[in-house]
């Protein structure tokens, strides 16, 4: 059976390697918060203002403020730096933190093209670093992508001890 990590890397066309060259280089402390929290920022006032509404929909129960923290917090922690989103969140768990939504191929192109946008916006991010952080995000939406799927089919996979379970369990 096909890794959630593979089929990340098969959707997106990101290969692994490239996907996690974020953490060749410390990002938190190349950018500093305060570029994490103007990306995040940006990114969700593009998000809530998208024209189109089945994406806006997505996220019409979260509160933009809470948006913000939440992504700014987890890209902090992920790329270097102290681990804001798990002492106020717990673990990421992103794809059961995502479970909730429809994260499909359009919404994820979607994210990504806001995100696109918003990281060419903030002029702090040099070109390596938007490189390195688009691939990551890329990747990330997909491998979000593929736990969807994965819940949507209700497969069975193999636990720890070669007992089976429902994905979605």
């Amino acid at each position: 059976m096909q890794s959630l990590q593979q089929k990340a890397s098969e959707l997106s066309g990101v290969d692994p390697s490239d996907a996690f060259a974020i953490d060749e280089t410390n990002l938190f402390e190349k950018l500093g918060l305060q570029t994490f929290i103007n990306l995040s920022t940006n990114f969700y006032n593009r998000v809530y203002d998208d024209e189109e509404e089945w994406f806006r929909s997505i996220f019409g129960n979260s509160r933009k403020e809470d948006a913000i923290q939440n992504q700014y917090e987890f890209f902090v922690q992920r790329m270097g730096g102290p681990p804001l989103y798990s002492q106020r969140k717990g673990h990421p768990a992103l794809i059961g933190r995502h479970r909730p939504f429809p994260v499909t191929h359009q919404a994820a192109e979607r994210w990504l093209h806001h995100m696109q946008q918003a990281s060419n916006s903030i002029t702090e991010i040099d070109t390596d670093s938007k490189i390195k952080m688009m691939n990551f995000f890329r990747h990330t939406a997909f491998f979000l992508v593929a736990g969807d799927e994965l819940k949507n089919q209700n497969q069975v996979v193999p636990c720890k001890h070669g007992a089976s379970k429902p994905a979605s369990a």
